[in-house]
């Protein structure tokens, strides 16, 4: 009897393998893969298995749960890395501890398969032309409820397009989602209606057929000429007034013993001269050092050792310097994960205290606190969007994984910032995908700002991003390595997106809803369009 109640909720086998297959088809549009033009049709099997199974929301449910579980899976497989190589975890319990996460955020997906059938049943075939407005409210409560959206559908589009791509300065990464659902829903769309079965309706088709193969082409042949460009594009430094020297120091993450930690310290700021000695006096008086997150734990206000070391440097070569550190937060009695900025006369002169913290990495949630442990540390929370110097320009620092969060750098541009500087350390994730699906996040803050964002990585990947999201001078990951870059102050616009921030998935998310209430009053086929 239980049985069959498991099996009334299942859906047919046949229409199980679609959703299978349009997560392989993501999982490969997505780093290190990055065959992101699949982007454009995989979503097509799900589709079309909701399609068939809209008769129950459940079922449909169960199709996009299982196509988020294996995607989710596929893509996140890098989070098992730390556990298994410094935690000792068996690599069996790590991998079904990722299942576990994995299966719980495919709840979203499932969420709009579901919605997706409720309104295919009710409104007929035409209702496939609402998939990217359900597609975003998935995609946009996933943020809301989880508090990241990691892999959200339009990061796919990160290195590829960079026309399409653009389109994130008017409505952000749900944006690029939305027409990239759009297309999977058009493909369908145009195959199961029967107005297309007409004697003109087959011309029309045929038409839209080419008309689509056209576009996509010409869409790929934009890629190339578009890759040649930014391979031969360099930062505007002709244009600047500030240099910036960016370290990639690729200290390890383990071993760290009191005689290498200083040796890597001393590293830092030998990478750093050796680029500094191609300056002239005059170019150093206006070039600052950044250094990135990384496990040296740098804690400038409680070392006076360290201070007096930095302020060497920074006075020897009359530079500034920026870098990661923990700073206390009196009022707790904890610390701030925070990046400090000391002038050439060994001042502070600025501090960001990061506010978006990793959850169950640098905070547990409150009610949680006393029962389960944060992996890096428990960390306070920043308050405070803080916009640090640059000479004439003003800088807002996205620290690791605030590079994720489009409301944290459109605050930073609101307040007054020029450039964006991403500091960050992927190192406890091994050479994994993870290191260009970081890198693609930042390219859509670029864009969404209209800001370059100046990537300062531990292990890599460091990268210039222009406005145009273009990624410059990148560095291989876990080598050594240097980059010297100038910024100059912007004219101070601001994008579409950075006066009104997700409105667009504010829109979808209205829409979705008003249609799931009218689809009550309307009627099957009410459009004209028949049911297959």
């Amino acid at each position: 009897m239980k049985f069959a109640r498991v099996r009334s909720i299942l859906p047919d086998w046949k229409n199980a393998v679609a959703p299978l297959a349009a997560a392989i088809l993501l999982i490969l549009s997505f780093p290190d893969f990055e065959f992101w033009f699949l982007a454009w049709i995989a979503l097509v099997p799900l589709l079309w298995a909701v399609k068939r199974e809209k008769e129950s929301a459940v079922k449909s449910f169960v199709l996009g749960w299982m196509f988020g579980t294996v995607f989710f899976f596929g893509t996140c497989w890098w989070l098992t890395f730390a556990p298994i190589t410094y935690a000792g975890f068996p690599p069996a319990l790590a991998y079904f501890l990722l299942f576990c996460l994995t299966a719980i955020v495919g709840v979203f997906p499932g969420l709009f398969a579901g919605l997706l059938s409720i309104l295919l049943k009710r409104c007929g075939n035409m209702a496939i032309l609402t998939a990217p407005f359900a597609w975003v409210l998935a995609e946009f409560l996933r943020y809301w409820l989880t508090g990241n959206n990691w892999n959200a559908l339009g990061y796919s589009a990160a290195f590829g397009n960079v026309k399409m791509v653009s389109n994130a300065s008017f409505g952000g990464i749900y944006l690029i989602s939305f027409l990239l659902v759009t297309v999977n829903a058009f493909w369908l769309w145009i195959f199961v209606t029967d107005y297309f079965k007409t004697r003109y309706g087959r011309w029309l088709e045929k038409g839209l057929v080419v008309l689509s193969a056209m576009l996509f082409l010409l869409n790929v042949a934009s890629w190339y000429f578009d890759k040649s460009v930014v391979n031969q594009t360099g930062s505007k430094q002709d244009l600047a007034q500030t240099l910036v020297i960016a370290i990639q120091p690729n200290v390890p993450m383990t071993g760290l013993t009191s005689e290498k930690w200083k040796h890597l310290r001393q590293r830092h700021v030998e990478l750093a001269a050796s680029e500094l000695e191609k300056l002239s006096v005059a170019e150093r008086t206006s070039t600052t050092v950044i250094f990135p997150e990384s496990p040296m734990n740098f804690a400038y206000e409680e070392d006076e050792e360290f201070q007096q070391f930095v302020h060497a440097f920074a006075a020897k070569y009359d530079v500034g310097v920026l870098f990661n550190s923990a700073e206390p937060d009196l009022k707790n009695k904890k610390y701030f994960n925070s990046a400090v900025l000391v002038g050439p006369e060994g001042k502070e002169i600025a501090q960001y205290d990061k506010i978006y913290l990793v959850p169950f990495g640098e905070s547990v949630p409150a009610p949680l606190q006393s029962i389960v442990p944060a992996f890096v540390g428990s960390f306070s929370y920043g308050e405070e969007y803080d916009v640090l110097p640059l000479g004439d320009a003003k800088a807002g620092v996205m620290i690791c994984f605030e590079s994720h969060f489009g409301s944290l750098s459109r605050e930073y541009v609101r307040n007054g910032a020029d450039v964006l500087i991403e500091m960050t350390n992927d190192g406890y994730l091994g050479p994994t995908p993870v290191l260009r699906q970081h890198l693609a996040n930042a390219v859509f803050r670029a864009v969404e700002t209209n800001r370059p964002v100046l990537r300062v990585t531990n292990v890599g990947i460091t990268a210039y991003i222009n406005e145009k999201g273009e990624v410059l001078e990148a560095t291989e990951p876990y080598q050594e390595d240097t980059r010297t870059w100038s910024v100059s102050k912007s004219d101070g616009s601001r994008t579409f997106y950075v006066k009104y921030g997700d409105w667009f998935a504010w829109l979808c998310s209205v829409i979705t809803l008003g249609l799931l209430l009218l689809s009550w009053t309307w009627k099957r086929s009410a459009s004209g369009i028949s049911e297959n």
